[in-house]
């Protein structure tokens, strides 16, 4: 029996259903499931993610079988809607469309209109009695294909469509303005010139064979697959290269036959808010295309969502249709269970379903969506928290513009994806890219943005377009991506390639700065102030729900009292990482520190730490205040000492001068100093073992705060963390250090405080010996920075120059100081927990390294049975989300 790579939907019936995402795609399951809901859907056959794989093994060849398959899925497309495929006299025209198993939208090709040439032309006019519409799919379709299968795209970034540049030319010498002023015969004219077009640039002619022209049309899409914005978006979320995408062939319906006709995109909630309400847009008279391109400016499907008395609605002009729509809508939404983003044709007043899939949105939209949904009893808590992206949350947690601040609005437009947004106007993807590369903020202004300008949208801090609805491509990307967008903007004059653009009689240039209000849709000169984020009422709903569920304590990484409060007001449980040579940087102590690398002994080491003393006791009074009642992670000096001495020759004279020495006193200590590798050098617990005075000072420092502290009737709990040890005797050494003087402390103030001294795990033989390290440690974290940095012999300041290409050339799946490496890495930890608790079951264990913010470790760190991960305060909520989902996803 052969195997089956062609499903079929349509009719009320499918082969298919929703939870055959991996081999149909999302587009092709979902298809399938409305053809079984007996929802009106175009027929059509979906040709299996299997075949993407097989079709870059074989090198664009394809099976018989598949070929057999397809044939016969062709003829049920011919039963069910009563048409032929290439008839003369009754045409089967076909779309072909992409449909990975991960939304991608837009990412990948599509082929509208397949099926005409010279003859089925004629048919369709026959059918249709309509010339223009028949000429104008045809024009249509040798447009798409030319560019999708022949590769007619513009050969620099400065140059435009090669077909735009023809229309344009052909309505500048007829004096008309519109697409839809243009006469049959001058769309039959067109059609003639794209293909001599074609034909001049390619040498190719433009095939007239609709088998070829399908099959043609099927590789292309297969080969969208690896395009590079296909590419740039699957890297950005994560999408496995090896699923491959499915092609759904289907039945042409059409929204361009006449007035009434239209087609349009719509969001069973409001995408940019998470309102409840149905929120669309349709263009009478167009294809999809026309919709998503954002070549037309579209207008709103219901009365509910009307901002401009001009406008005519779906729900006015067309009610029948509408109640069909708003009916199936609310049928999708309770049949998922989730916010729906739907595509809909209206084809001489009868309503066509083209697509459904669960909705892009904002971070905003998807808590108030996730909380509300459980409010009206359509999902649980757990499935709330799962709906929400961890990462997504960081849109939430960053500054807005001040209501209060002047600024000068030059336009307003539709607020596409909220946020705000101040950088330099670049017109073009690739420039933004470098722009960014080179630390510019930067707002990418476009006519329309297309897939093409995936990475500079990307990059950028906010789009403006100048065309385009709130459905369009820069809108449902940007907020995909949490980027702040503005669409639409009819008073924008952009010029390319003068690089200028004119809004209400004012040219700015690239490199100016303007300022984005997704939010109120507002274009704003120059650069607006911020003020924090306010968290909404849902937020804390959501967040709360996720605290009930997760297992791992949450921690932050904070080394002032600032920082401490931010956490704690994200809800951070306590500091799990203070790195005190943070602090040695500050005003006069940066003296002091260099008075003790300079001094020649002990005594005069110790006189300069007696300088430093009071700085640090006076930083830890404030954050250990700041965490009251929340336990706070000390690490004691790490870095090598020659950190804090300058390096630059006028640097050294100025530290002579101000120390009081010679030029060359200064440059033989840092001569003394030079490591050759500096990252497995005299740092950590080696310099407290050379010299114990450091650790002493800052045991002192931590202890006298606590201590003051308890007297003033505040709950202290201090951790004291040696850093960087490879040996149980390391830390036997630093502990008998830290225990002499916390002991002395507490004597002398008269008052007892609760500390811990634990260690961090960051060399691989500590991970690997931590049955003896545990012996002497009351808690372990793991510092997965220098972990990671040893585990795989990279230097973590050097490997950006190649870590890139790795993983781009998919020898790691993953930057591994982003993302931590569970195969390598992760057993060293794992290795290191199971052997510590042998000794000491109840021994609390954390993460302190970037990776404690990073969603996919955290799932790892609850694997593990960690007690807690540590990350950067503004990480705090999104560590909370990521836990609780942790949590649900290991149960």
């Amino acid at each position: 029996m052969s195997n089956k790579y062609v499903y079929l939907f349509g009719k009320g019936k499918a082969d298919g259903n929703t939870t055959m995402k991996e081999l149909l795609g999302g587009k092709g399951s979902n298809l399938a499931e409305m053809s079984n809901l007996g929802m009106p859907v175009p027929a059509g056959l979906t040709i299996s993610t299997e075949i993407c794989t097989e079709y870059y093994e074989n090198k664009g060849q394809y099976s018989d079988e598949l070929k057999k398959q397809v044939k016969q899925g062709v003829e049920h497309i011919e039963n069910a809607m009563g048409a032929k495929f290439g008839d003369a006299d009754n045409p089967l025209l076909l779309s072909v469309r992409s449909g990975a198993p991960a939304s991608m939208p837009g990412m990948m090709d599509t082929v509208l209109n397949l099926g005409l040439n010279e003859t089925t032309v004629q048919g369709i006019v026959n059918q249709s009695n309509n010339e223009r519409f028949a000429w104008d799919s045809y024009r249509r379709f040798v447009q798409m294909y030319g560019d999708v299968v022949m590769g007619m795209k513009p050969e620099s970034k400065e140059e435009e469509d090669p077909f735009e540049v023809i229309i344009h030319n052909m309505k500048t010498e007829r004096g008309i303005e519109l697409d839809t002023e243009l006469t049959a015969d001058d769309l039959k004219e067109l059609v003639s010139l794209f293909k001599d077009e074609i034909k001049k640039r390619t040498g190719k002619d433009f095939p007239t064979d609709p088998w070829e022209q399908l099959w043609g049309s099927v590789g292309a899409v297969f080969g969208s697959w690896n395009n590079p914005r296909a590419l740039t978006y699957r890297k950005l979320n994560n999408i496995p290269a090896h699923w491959g995408t499915a092609i759904n062939v289907q039945a042409m319906v059409f929204g361009n036959m006449g007035d009434d006709c239209a087609t349009g995109v719509a969001f069973t909630r409001d995408p940019a808010t998470g309102n409840r309400q149905f929120y669309g847009e349709y263009l009478v008279n167009a294809q999809g295309e026309d919709v998503v391109a954002g070549t037309r400016t579209p207008q709103p499907i219901n009365d509910s969502t009307k901002s401009d008395p001009s406008h005519k609605t779906l729900q006015e002009i067309m009610p029948e249709p509408y109640a069909g729509l708003e009916a199936i809508y609310k049928k999708l939404e309770q049949h998922y269970k989730e916010m729906q983003d739907i595509e809909f044709t209206i084809q001489k007043g009868r309503l066509w379903m083209l697509q459904t899939r669960t909705g892009k949105r904002t971070a905003a939209a998807a808590v108030r969506i996730a909380v509300e949904m459980v409010q009206e009893g359509l999902i649980d808590k757990q499935t709330a928290v799962m709906r929400v992206d961890p990462e997504q949350l960081d849109q939430l947690l960053h500054p807005m513009f001040d209501p209060q601040a002047d600024k000068k609005v030059l336009g307003t437009a539709l607020p596409a994806s909220p946020g705000a947004a101040t950088g330099r106007i670049v017109f073009h993807a690739d420039d933004a890219e470098a722009w960014a590369a080179r630390g510019e903020d930067v707002i990418l202004v476009r006519i329309e943005t297309s897939p093409e300008d995936i990475g500079g949208m990307n990059v950028a801090k906010g789009i403006l377009t100048a065309r385009g609805g709130m459905t369009s491509h820069a809108a449902v990307v940007a907020r995909g991506m949490g980027t702040c967008c503005v669409a639409g903007c009819g008073e924008l004059d952009i010029n390319y390639k003068a690089r200028t653009m004119t809004v209400n009689g004012t040219t700015y240039k690239e490199g100016d700065w303007i300022s984005l209000d997704g939010s109120k849709g507002e274009i704003i000169e120059g650069k607006v102030p911020t003020i924090e984020a306010e968290l909404s009422g849902d937020f804390g709903t959501l967040i709360g729900w996720a605290d009930e569920i997760r297992k791992l304590g949450i921690r932050t990484n904070a080394d002032t009292p600032h920082d401490s409060t931010v956490a704690r007001n994200f809800g951070a449980q306590g500091i799990g990482l203070c790195r005190t040579e943070h602090m040695f940087f500050e005003g006069d102590r940066i003296k002091a520190v260099r008075e003790m690398i300079l001094a020649d002994d002990e005594q005069g080491r110790r006189k300069a730490l007696e300088k430093l003393l009071p700085f640090q006791r006076d930083d830890f009074y404030g954050i250990f205040k700041a965490m009251h009642d929340l336990p706070v992670t000390i690490r004691t000096l790490d870095p090598p000492l020659h950190e804090f001495l300058p390096h630059e020759e006028k640097s050294q004279a100025d530290m002579a001068k101000e120390m009081g020495i010679t030029l060359e006193e200064v440059k033989a200590k840092v001569d003394s100093l030079h490591e050759f590798n500096p990252m497995l050098g005299h740092r950590g617990c080696r310099l407290g073992i050379s010299y114990p005075e450091i650790t002493e000072m800052q045991a002192r420092a931590i202890m006298e705060a606590a201590c003051k502290l308890k007297k003033e009737g505040v709950n202290v709990l201090p951790e004291i963390m040696i850093p960087l040890i490879g040996t149980k005797a390391e830390l036997e050494n630093q502990k008998e250090v830290v225990v002499k003087v916390a002991e002395q402390v507490q004597e002398e103030m008269g008052v007892k405080v609760d500390y811990l001294v634990g260690t961090m795990i960051e060399i691989p033989r500590a991970a690997l010996t931590a049955d003896e390290v545990a012996e002497q440690a009351q808690f372990f974290s793991f510092g997965t920075n220098d972990l990671t940095q040893m585990a795989f012999g990279y230097s973590r300041d050097d490997a950006g120059k190649f870590l890139k290409e790795y993983t781009d050339k998919g020898i790691l799946p993953d930057d591994p100081f982003q993302t931590l490496d569970q195969t390598g890495v992760g057993q060293l930890i794992e290795i290191a927990v199971q052997k510590s608790r042998k000794v000491k079951p109840d021994l609390k264990i954390g993460i302190c390294g970037e990776h404690g913010g990073d969603p996919r470790s955290i799932d790892f760190c609850h694997r593990v049975g960690m007690n807690y991960v540590s990350c950067s305060p503004f990480r705090v909520p999104i560590a909370r989300l990521a836990a609780a989902q942790a949590a649900i996803r290991n149960k």
